[in-house]
């Protein structure tokens, strides 16, 4: 039997003054663009989202994101030696310069590709992750399908022009929106300079200058990658969060480098000055107790996943509602982490967001001496 339990929360948000800008006086003349809530995953505009466009260096979020995830499962080490290839010491383009046979750690290959969307440390790590480079870019595209990108296929992991290497706005949102999640990678996409020695012999100092001017332009900016061809025009994804706000901005075949850092401030400026962030509870909050039965403890919490928040447009009055479900009792085994039941959140009686409640420790079987024990206890209490 499910447990329903309804709760509500009437906001009224104070305007902050600030201009309020209209959705249609968000001038973007660059091909595609997107915003995003970074919380919600809400977009906010959309320009020809889901237009197909080669998104030159902005391809490099995916290889960031699978080397972070690579990290993060044990696969790899961030001190871990990557020797180089001769394939990748060629690829050209914007580059650090690695020599073939020269060795580099895991992090100074992570620095290269998010501070100087170095192409040739970009292969360098999809070669270490999988063994080769088409083997990675197989990756790419799979993890590009379990994140909904729909309208994306990768052919390299640098974003160097190649037939039938696409990708749209809101494809690039999500990846962005997934890259941000793991928060070790922030310190290196707001780095604005390094030196990194490259070379066999160690001989060469690259002196590396981040290629998103807005982490020196913009208040809040965490992020994400640039990227420009002849054939993709002026690219971004950039990233800012401000108090409990974040928001992804995605420009597409801007015109000139100008235009995408202006059009990209421009669309997190409107995200700013419209919209408030209401946290509805934070990752590992308890939302329940169940009831246990035949297992060594007799209740088990339930807990956020994922930090739960609603996006609200400032200065309106919103009903927020949030609605937990979830069994009444449950049988072990339980696995910390197990799914066992969701918070549905409503604004304005319209459901917007579901949060995972899942199980805060494992649940065991009981034994047959501690089931005997509490029987006999209930039994003496009159339970």
């Amino acid at each position: 039997m499910l447990k329903k339990k309804l709760v509500s929360i009437l906001l009224i948000i104070a305007v902050i003054i600030s201009p309020y800008i209209a959705y249609g006086d968000v001038d973007i003349t660059s091909k595609s663009a997107v915003l995003m809530d970074y919380n919600t995953g809400k977009l906010i505009y959309a320009l020809n989202e889901h237009e197909k466009l080669p998104p030159a260096s902005v391809t490099k979020i995916m290889t960031l994101l699978l080397t972070m995830e690579a990290i993060s499962s044990g696969k790899i080490k961030l001190n871990d030696k990557v020797s180089i290839s001769e394939y990748a010491s060629k690829m050209g383009g914007t580059q650090v310069y690695l020599e073939p046979g020269e060795s580099q750690t895991v992090e100074d290959l992570i620095k290269a590709v998010s501070i100087r969307s170095a192409n040739d440390a970009a292969v360098a790590l999809g070669e270490f992750i999988s063994g080769s480079n088409e083997v990675f870019v197989k990756l790419m595209n799979d993890r590009a399908k379990s994140l909904g990108m729909e309208n994306t296929n990768f052919v390299n992991t640098s974003g160097l022009p190649a037939d039938d290497h696409y990708t749209t706005a809101y494809d690039i949102a999500l990846m962005s929106r997934e890259l941000l999640k793991c928060t070790e990678i922030q310190k290196y996409l707001t780095t604005w300079m390094e030196d990194l020695a490259v070379g066999k012999k160690k001989d060469n100092t690259q002196t590396m200058v981040n290629t998103n001017r807005l982490i020196r332009d913009y208040d809040g900016t965490t992020g994400i990658k640039t990227g420009s061809t002849n054939a993709a025009g002026y690219c971004m994804s950039a990233s800012a969060k401000r108090g409990d706000l974040q928001f992804i901005a995605v420009i597409l075949g801007g015109k000139t480098s100008a235009v995408r850092f202006e059009e990209a401030k421009k669309l997190l400026d409107y995200g700013f000055a419209n919209y408030d962030s209401l946290l509805l509870g934070k990752k590992g909050d308890v939302m329940a107790t169940l009831s246990v039965e035949k297992a060594k403890n007799i209740s088990l919490d339930i807990v956020l996943e994922n930090d739960v928040f609603a996006l609200l447009p400032k200065g309106s009055n919103g009903k927020v509602d949030t609605e937990l479900i979830h069994p009444d009792n449950v049988d072990p085994p339980v696995k910390q982490g197990d799914l066992l039941g969701e918070m549905v959140v409503r604004v304005d009686g319209k459901e917007v967001e579901r949060a995972n409640l899942v199980a805060k420790q494992d649940l065991e079987n009981a034994d047959f001496l501690t089931l005997f024990t509490r029987t006999i206890k209930n039994f003496i209490s009159g339970r």
